[in-house]
């Protein structure tokens, strides 16, 4: 009896995890976080404010995890193409899931060419605990290397909180 019993608590061990794993496949549904509204305000106004430092009119995009626009904001005298242009931006970045900084090199290709998609500096993906949960783009700086530092500063501005929340 006594040989038995730690065979059945193994056996007891191995079906208990086998069952968790079978029940984990079939699962129905699936759980995302999203980011607020009030989130992603403080986004972009933290993007437009990092520009307005350095002296840049810019137009900022955030996106949810499915490219859909939560917010645009363009600056006092920013052109008007900005905010088209930080919504191809944050869009990208979001269906990528990297910065679009990394997709320079297929900008010219047949994918780069996808409507919506703009593949130059100035778009992050935002993630927080590996899960990507939306996107911001910023357009209107003289460089994509500025836009970019921008937009990280509009996440820069939530990430902690985001990262808290989780």
């Amino acid at each position: 009896m006594t040989k038995t019993a730690p065979l059945l608590m193994l056996s007891a061990l191995l079906s208990t995890g086998l069952a968790a794993e079978e029940a984990s496949e079939e699962a129905m549904t699936v759980t995302l976080s999203r980011m607020t509204l009030a989130t992603a305000t403080t986004m972009a106004q933290a993007a437009v404010a990092e520009c307005t430092k350095k002296g840049i009119q810019i137009g900022v995009t955030v996106v949810d995890r499915d490219g859909q626009v939560q917010v645009a904001l363009r600056d006092t005298i920013a052109a008007p193409i900005t905010l088209t242009i930080s919504r191809g931006k944050a869009y990208a970045a979001v269906n990528f899931n990297v910065p679009t900084s990394q997709l320079k090199d297929r900008a010219n290709g047949p994918i780069g060419r996808a409507p919506g998609l703009i593949m130059a500096s100035g778009g992050l993906p935002v993630q927080v605990g590996g899960q990507l949960i939306g996107g911001i783009g910023v357009s209107g700086a003289p460089s994509g290397t500025t836009d970019e530092e921008c937009a990280k500063a509009g996440i820069d501005a939530v990430i902690d909180d985001l990262e808290m929340a989780l």
